[in-house]
């Protein structure tokens, strides 16, 4: 574990030296959530915060995943990567190092959002339900940096790699259950947001507001973490020897 927390507070001394981009990451979800969660009039639920903060909650998640997927690429191009495989320590250390800081990145900025949902009307849940909201959160951040740093090692250019994620990240949060129940899509959209994975993670968390333990959601969101993982490290090892 002392290698991977290394090469983990490697990254995050970077990201946290970037101000500008600590706060530009939160501006897109908070947006969403006062905007869309405020400003619009939808019938079809009680309190539409309560409904539409878990959504961007696992966006938020999707969002820092997925751009994290760059770090690895970086050091790739830059020459880093090869400097850190010559070292003692296991090779896999820089691959859980970079999912590991993507993960934290993502709950921090996803801690933000939800003490934001609170500040302008969210219902405050128990200790006990915040735990496994977070549970759900790191991972389904878990899955989402398994499978940046997969697309990472097969792109180049950082450019395809953003072009890639974005054409990920718009598709997934709209064909889920982030802005509206399954009852009030239409029957194609419904039957694509049910096997979601980003539906997945939302339904758990809502599913924790109404006092329930969504035991099926979190043991579909562990399986997909751990055959990503494992085709993560497969091809990590294909591409590092």
């Amino acid at each position: 574990m002392k290698g991977i927390w290394y090469y983990m507070e490697r990254d995050m001394i970077k990201w946290l030296r970037g101000k500008l981009s600590v706060v530009s990451m939160m501006v897109m979800p908070a947006a969403w959530l006062i905007f869309v969660g405020l400003a619009l009039p939808v019938k079809f639920t009680g309190n539409y915060l309560d409904f539409i903060t878990p959504g961007i909650l696992v966006m938020t998640m999707l969002s820092s995943g997925l751009a994290g997927g760059g770090l690895l690429m970086f050091d790739k191009i830059l020459g880093f990567l090869n400097k850190f495989l010559a070292l003692p320590s296991p090779r896999e250390d820089i691959l859980f190092g970079k999912i590991l800081f993507i993960t934290i990145r993502g709950v921090i900025q996803a801690t933000v959002i939800l003490i934001l949902s609170i500040l302008i009307g969210a219902t405050i849940h128990s200790v006990a339900e915040y735990g496994m909201i977070y549970l759900i959160l790191i991972l389904f951040g878990v899955l989402m940096a398994a499978l940046a740093t997969t697309i990472a090692l097969y792109i180049g250019d950082h450019d395809t790699l953003s072009a890639v994620t974005s054409m990920i990240t718009m598709p997934l949060f709209f064909t889920s259950s982030a802005l509206m129940p399954y009852n009030v899509m239409p029957s194609w959209l419904r039957t694509i947001a049910m096997v979601n994975p980003l539906s997945f993670a939302i339904d758990a968390v809502r599913s924790i507001g109404t006092g329930s333990v969504p035991l099926m959601q979190i043991g579909l969101l562990s399986v997909l973490c751990v055959v990503v993982l494992v085709i993560c490290m497969h091809v990590y090892r294909r591409v590092t020897v």
